[in-house]
């Protein structure tokens, strides 16, 4: 891949955030001040260091590449070319926010503020930026795949996950169904069913696992041993999903039966829905950009052939 440009993709602030809401940084400060005195002063903090941190970014990248700069509120209809080097500045959900919506292009994931981020996925500083993308951009840069996950809807649709799927309803009301999987099929009533990568395989899915365990061990008075997490977690390259479903009801028309399993390449997870309206399929916690999942759809969700490409220090 020759790359010949770089895509900065940067994140609103917290103060910027703020300043949209109440329509003026006095006016916000005003409002945080009076619930914890002198807190604005955190936001004040947090917005100088962030945009520094993007300021020595944009400084320290290649001159002989293009570039460009998106706000991440553009990604789902920005255009991105075959290449593009792709450099975020901010948590690791800006990188799992981005992933989705590239095809080949790498990624180069800068940790703005490491007193405030923790970042897992965001190895490299600002002032390292600038080395890391020529080192990509001339092919010497190592790089990490990740599996994503992909859910089709038989409309032609296609949704991608960095982390994990969530099938269900909008709102709090139960989510009906049929699951087919691994030869099975039932339907059911739930709260709705997620489908975890092995990068997502830390969050949410731990969540529902943790869940599980305790409400049984507390129903049954047993001493129930928590899974090891390598039981149910997954290298974050390898080809398979988990799914789960949640809070599963059992009536006369619904049952649960299927609700964990790994999917690979030769077992989908098809899901139709049985849901008159509010069904939605959504990806990595992000609600607004989602799928509309009522009756008459069916998806397919597996394991997606693109994967993500962050660059890694090897």
């Amino acid at each position: 891949m020759t790359i010949d440009r770089v895509v900065l993709v940067t994140k609103k602030t917290a103060l910027e955030e703020l300043v949209a809401r109440y329509n003026s940084s006095a006016q916000a400060r005003f409002y945080i001040d009076a619930i914890a005195p002198g807190g604005f002063d955190e936001y004040e903090a947090a917005h100088a260091c962030y945009t520094g941190a993007v300021a020595a970014v944009v400084r320290g990248l290649p001159s002989g590449l293009k570039q460009h700069v998106i706000e991440r509120g553009f990604l789902p209809n920005y255009v991105f070319a075959a290449g593009d080097l792709v450099v975020t500045v901010g948590p690791d959900g800006l990188v799992v926010n981005t992933a989705k919506y590239l095809a080949a292009q790498p990624i180069l994931a800068v940790n703005p503020d490491p007193a405030r981020v923790d970042g897992i996925l965001v190895p490299f500083s600002p002032q390292e930026a600038g080395e890391w993308a020529a080192r990509a951009a001339a092919g010497r840069a190592p790089l990490r795949l990740v599996t994503m996950a992909q859910a089709s809807l038989n409309d032609g649709q296609t949704l991608f996950a960095f982390n994990d799927l969530f099938v269900g309803p909008r709102s709090h009301v139960s989510a009906r169904y049929r699951i087919e999987f691994d030869g099975r099929g039932e339907d059911q009533s739930s709260s709705g069913l997620i489908v975890s990568t092995g990068a997502g395989s830390t969050g949410w899915l731990q969540s529902i696992v943790n869940g599980a365990v305790g409400v049984a061990a507390g129903v049954t008075q047993a001493d129930i041993t928590p899974p090891a997490p390598e039981s149910y977690q997954l290298p974050w390259e390898a080809d398979a999903l988990t799914f789960a479903v949640r809070e599963p009801f059992t009536s006369r028309t619904s049952q649960a039966n299927i609700v964990y399993g790994k999917l690979d390449a030769r077992h989908p997870l098809m899901v139709r829905s049985h849901m008159p309206e509010n069904g939605v399929i959504f990806s990595d916690g992000v609600e607004a950009d989602f799928l509309s999942f009522n009756a008459g759809a069916v998806a397919t969700i597996r394991v997606a052939e693109r994967k993500t490409r962050l660059v890694a220090r090897g």
